[in-house]
């Protein structure tokens, strides 16, 4: 009997997990995580891990399998809530949940669970792994969950062949509703529970209310760039090389003040990301206001009116060679190589038909169609068919 030990969150989805696994004649432990308890920032009056926990431990009494805590608060700070304020105020949007599968789950946790005499962890993702046998060597695939609904590829996007040789999603073949279904059957607590919100792990915490916690806030500017800015209007030169044409699509266009009107104020530009309609606070436009770029130097926040306007659509994206990561490191691109993939830059976006060209420094990322709100510190995940290559950590 191989040992699997289960990251029990207290979900529905790992519940099943637990239990599939078990049903399968795996030797099962269940396991909380638990990585918060700071009390000098208060995430929300409830104790959401205290809940989740008892619900892990009320799901393993049920399953009959052994259960412990383990207390990842002092990593989880390090590795996950430093990083991410430190991201913010550098003005990039950085992505916890990525980084907690690939620092916490998959790197501290599976350490634990190796320590325990484990064979494997297990986690409640909607992702399958694949294993490609040839001449001897493996190669271990992930690959998109069959709901496409929940699919969550795209959150292991940074694991390596190392960490997935020892990884289990149990619910990868199932929909969200036959897993539902399952946890009602055999009686689960968690059958009806809700999908958690907020940070992975922390619980109901408005990422808004947690940054001011740590960066003070500091009043500055929202400027309104018109549509009709010259540089939008920019004939695309001609290009002497690729590799200009792509610098040219991913450039980032510095807005000065005195390229739109004032039209409000905020309390700190490194509150705010590209993309955002929420929080602005500024009304009386024909078409929302959507954030177009944050200054973080000048403390300024542009904006622009409608989802079309062309301060938010790009072509292309660089990832450098120090945040590129290849999860099929048999297909790592030479210099000058491209490939066709197909490629999405947040979680839930359908997948947009992209090229992939590998130059000196690092990686373009050139879609077929514009993107919206392509955003500094955020993960760019390519695929080939439903398998997952790699991913990379947008410039």
């Amino acid at each position: 009997m191989k040992r699997v030990i289960v990251g029990l969150s207290g979900g529905v989805d790992s519940s099943v997990a637990a239990y599939l696994l078990k049903k399968q004649g795996y030797d099962v432990i269940g396991l909380f995580m638990k990585n918060w308890h700071d009390d000098s920032v208060t995430i929300s009056n409830e104790c959401p891990w205290l809940d989740d926990s008892n619900d892990a431990m009320l799901v393993a009494e049920k399953l009959g399998i052994p259960f412990q805590t383990v207390d990842l608060s002092k990593q989880y700070k390090e590795r996950i809530v430093d990083y991410m304020f430190n991201e913010y105020e550098k003005g990039r949007t950085p992505n916890p949940d990525v980084l907690c599968n690939r620092e916490i789950k998959f790197d501290v946790f599976l350490k634990i669970a190796l320590e325990l005499g484990a064979d494997y962890v297990a986690t409640g993702h909607y992702c399958r792994k694949g294993i490609i046998e040839n001449s001897g060597k493996v190669t271990y695939q992930l690959l998109a969950g069959v709901d496409n609904n929940k699919d969550q590829s795209y959150f292991l996007c940074q694991l390596s062949q190392e960490q997935l040789s020892k990884a289990l999603f149990p619910i990868g073949e199932l929909t969200k509703p036959e897993v539902r279904d399952i946890a009602n059957d055999i009686g689960l607590v968690t059958a009806d529970k809700k999908d958690s919100q907020g940070l992975c792990f922390i619980g109901k915490v408005r990422l808004p209310e947690f940054l001011q916690q740590q960066l003070k806030p500091k009043e500055g500017l929202i400027v309104e760039i018109p549509n009709d800015l010259k540089i939008f209007n920019q004939k695309q030169p001609k290009f002497t090389s690729e590799i200009d044409k792509l610098k040219f699509l991913s450039r980032k266009v510095n807005y000065k003040i005195d390229d739109g009107k004032v039209v409000g104020k905020h309390q700190g530009a490194h509150f705010f990301t590209k993309g955002q309609r929420k929080g602005l606070a500024v009304g009386g436009t024909p078409e929302p206001l959507f954030v177009i770029d944050t200054d973080v130097e000048e403390n300024v926040i542009y904006t622009g009116q409608g989802k079309e306007h062309p301060g938010l659509l790009k072509k292309a994206l660089f990832v450098g060679n120090d945040e590129l990561h290849w999860i099929r490191e048999d297909l790592v691109l030479d210099v000058d190589v491209t490939m066709q993939v197909e490629a999405r830059i947040r979680y839930r976006q359908p997948l947009q038909k992209a090229t992939l060209h590998k130059i000196d420094s690092g990686l373009y990322v050139e879609f077929e169609a514009c993107q919206s709100a392509i955003t500094e510190g955020q993960f760019v995940a390519w695929y080939k068919n439903d398998e997952l290559l790699g991913s990379g950590v947008i410039s």
